[in-house]
Formats: structure tokens, sequence, C-alpha cells
């Protein structure tokens, strides 16, 4: 496959850094908002992971088995992560016809009130399995409204931002991820100091878990209020809106662009290819992330404060390790990062996952099996720092948001089951080792999506990379 691409600037040699570039006020604004918006829907997402797994008790019954306890914890997280396709297509579409302005102001909206309704949510004492069932239908919407936002605001801050600053931009964006986890955590872990949440009846599994929920709400109206009076629209779309405006074979392309991905043979192709890409990543996440906290907490009984706090610290090493490798991307290019983090995947973070396994299951040291896990999670993790850019520059202004959104999001539903497939290992193999199988797919799949793939470096976001 010919992995070429337009370069409307002289590109730099291989492995050279191409000349500072100076950023605007309003990319520079852009850049910030997206990053705090990407933040506040991180904090969001993980609210069950973080603030919630402590209380889970709070909407279920007691006596259950662990194993069907831990994967309704998990579903809680599952029920956010299948929203956000739907958001992204929803929202795609209107970011490709309306502008990422509105898209984006819609969709805080949205996800702002879903929090705050989560936080008035009684229990099982009060209404049943009705608390559990309207707690993963609010996450769902939630979903919806999350997934709208950053499929909205991330090209528009990235459109308005320089080439050569893009690789460092991107992963600045992405690495609102474990901003918003420190966050979490950090409103949480003096909540859990004076709130124990480990018996039935306490303080914090009776209302203090409500309390992270109410700051993410108030997060979202933060955001909402600073995009609504500081962000203007992206230029790059106006631009391409005011050609489609008077050209009439583009005016049925304008009106659909979700069909117009499908249309276009090179974009078609391209899109497969980053959905093949970002299903790696995505079991990355869901197999490196996602399981830990009830896995510790739940399964191996672990203390809920402890486990917190080293999560914590393990994404504030997260967060360095996206902007070492927005860096390195930057410098040596998207593709070859890709390909070279998705086989340390495989090796580095399977490794890693499993001795932090073994320790803790032996009663071994926690520091140290914690810092086992913390390598686990940069190895397979950071490239998110690469993934944004490289999918943002993948696809042309009139169908950005929309190729974006679904490559991102879409990608996300196979492995959002991923506690099903957990139980399903479990028949052949001890259930807390069963994460090492998908973080072994996840691999693979990112390996795979990255070699068949183009460089996107120097590419215009006025083009769309050819094929």
């Amino acid at each position: 496959m010919d992995r070429t691409q337009p370069a409307p600037t002289a590109a730099p040699a291989s492995g050279a850094l191409p000349a500072r570039a100076t950023m605007s006020k309003q990319a520079k604004r852009a850049t910030h908002a997206a990053f705090f918006g990407f933040g506040v829907d991180y904090f969001d997402i993980y609210l069950p992971v973080v603030a919630l797994a402590p209380a889970i008790h709070f909407f279920q019954p007691k006596g259950i088995p662990p194993t069907v306890e831990t994967t309704i914890f998990y579903l809680t997280f599952a029920a956010t992560l299948l929203g956000r396709p739907v958001g992204s297509i929803i929202f795609g579409g209107i970011s490709d016809r309306v502008g990422r302005r509105n898209a984006t102001l819609i969709a805080v909206a949205g996800f702002t009130v879903s929090t705050f309704l989560m936080a008035a949510l009684p229990g099982y004492a009060q209404w049943g399995y009705g608390g559990i069932i309207c707690l993963l239908l609010l996450r769902f919407i939630g979903g919806i409204f999350m997934g709208g936002e950053y499929t909205s605001a991330n090209p528009l801050a990235l459109e308005a931002c320089p080439a050569p600053r893009r690789g460092i931009v991107g992963a600045y964006i992405g690495g609102a991820y474990p901003i918003g986890y420190i966050a979490i955590s950090a409103v949480t872990l003096p909540l859990l100091s004076f709130l124990p949440g480990g018996s039935a009846g306490s303080a914090y599994q009776e209302w203090g878990w409500r309390v992270p929920f109410l700051v993410g709400g108030l997060l979202g109206v933060a955001f909402f209020l600073f995009f609504y009076r500081s962000i203007d629209e992206s230029e790059a779309w106006k631009a391409e809106a005011a050609k489609e405006a008077t050209a009439t074979d583009s005016a049925q392309e304008k009106k659909t662009p979700l069909r117009a991905l499908w249309r276009d043979r090179v974009v078609r192709r391209r899109l497969l290819q980053m959905m093949l890409l970002m299903t790696g990543l995505w079991f990355a996440v869901q197999s490196v992330i996602s399981p830990v906290s009830g896995l510790l907490i739940t399964y191996l009984k672990q203390d809920a404060g402890a486990v917190t706090t080293a999560l914590l610290l393990s994404n504030v090493a997260l967060f360095l390790g996206y902007l070492t490798f927005g860096h390195l991307g930057q410098r040596y290019g998207r593709r070859r990062l890709l390909i070279i983090s998705g086989i340390g995947t495989v090796v580095v973070s399977v490794l890693g996952f499993l001795a932090m396994l073994m320790i803790l299951q032996n009663g071994g040291n926690f520091t140290l099996a914690m810092v086992l896990y913390t390598v686990s999670l940069v190895v397979s993790i950071s490239p998110f720092g690469i993934a944004t850019v490289y999918l943002i520059e993948a696809f042309p202004t009139r169908m950005r948001a929309s190729g974006y959104g679904v490559a991102y999001s879409v990608s996300l539903v196979i492995p959002s089951f991923y506690s099903f497939y957990m139980l399903g290992l479990s028949s052949f193999m001890p259930y807390i080792y069963t994460p090492l199988v998908l973080i072994a797919i996840g691999g693979v799949l990112t390996t795979l999506g990255a070699k068949i793939g183009p460089e996107t470096r120097d590419a215009s976001l006025t083009e769309v990379v050819a094929a």
C-alpha cells in the first residue's frame, strides 16, 4: 500500500524536528479548552471506577457472588463506554454540518445534567434494582454527550494548530485522561480518609460517593461557560462551509458526512484501518485500566485508599508518558511509534501486569506490585498521546469530526464487553489472570493497525491522506 501523503510544506529531514511554529491566541485557547473538556470527560467516565468502587454495595443486594458483584461494577463503567460511540456518530455529523463550537456546547450541557442526576440516585435499599438500572441508563446517556464533546472540541483545537506543533498539542489534549483520573482520585481520597467505605451503612457508602459526582457536574458547568465565552468557531470549518455553500455538487455530501465516509474509497479504507488500530488501543485500556480497581479492591481485598493512591501516582507517570510519546511521534513519525508501542504492549505490559497480580495474590509487597503495574500502564496506554492527532490528520475537513469520532469511539464497542470476555476466559483459567489475554490482543491489533496505515506527521488538515 502506498503510504505517501500530501505535504503542502517541505517535510523535515527524517528524525529532525521542524522549526518552531507560533500558535495564535485562538489556537492556545482552543487547545486548553479541548484539554479541559477531555479532562472533565474522563473525570466523569471514571467516577464508577474510583469514586463508586468503595460504595458499589449501595446499589447491590447482599450475598451475591464476588464474580457477579465485580461484573455489575464493570457494567457501570461499560454503560458510558457504549454511549460514547453513539454520541460520536450523532455529534460528528452535527459538528461537520453546523460547526465544532455549537456541537461542543450541546454535548457539554448534556453530560453535565446527566452527572448531576446520578448524584441524586437512591440505592438498592430504596429502589431495589431500580437504582442500578437508573444509574446504568444515566451513564449511557451521559456517554452519548461525552462522545459528542471530544468529537467536536478536539478537531476544533487541532485545526487551529500549526503542523509542527500538532504532535505535542495532540499529546497534551490526550493527556487530559490521566489528569482527569488524578483529579477524581484527589477528590475521592480525602473522602475515603474521613468516611471509610468498606463497611455496609458507612457514611461514604450512604452519601460520600455523591460528592465526586457533584464535583464532576460543577466542572461541566465551568467548562461550558469557558467554552461559550472564549472559543471561536474553527476557521478551517468555516472556510469549508463557505466553499460547499457555493458548490452544488457537494451539497449532498455536506448534509450527510457519515455517508460520505463510506462513499469515498480512500476515506473508507482509512477509516477501517484507523478502527483496527483503535480497537487494539481500546483493548489495552479495557484490560490494563478498567479491571484494576475492581480486581484489587473486590477480588484481592486490597485497601481501597491504598489502591486509589497508587493509581493516582500511576496516572502521574502516564501523563508524562503521553507527552513523551507525543514528542517522539512528532520527531520520528506517529506510525513508527504506534508499531513499537503495540509490540511493547504484548511483551512489556503483559509481563508487568502478570508480575503485579502474582505479587499481590501471594501477599507480596504492594509498592513493588504497583510499580510494575505502572510500567505496564505507561507502555500500553501512552500511545493515546499519538492517537488523537493521528486520527484527526487522516480525514478531510468536510467529514473530519465524523471520521475521527467514528474511528475513535465506535472502535470501543467490542472492547467494552471486556468483563464478559473475562468471565468467559475464567472457565479455563483463573479469573484474575484473564486481563492478560486481552492485553496481548490489544497489542497485536495496535501493531497491525499501525503497520497498514500511513504516516501523517506532515499532512495538511485541509487534505485527506492518500491511500
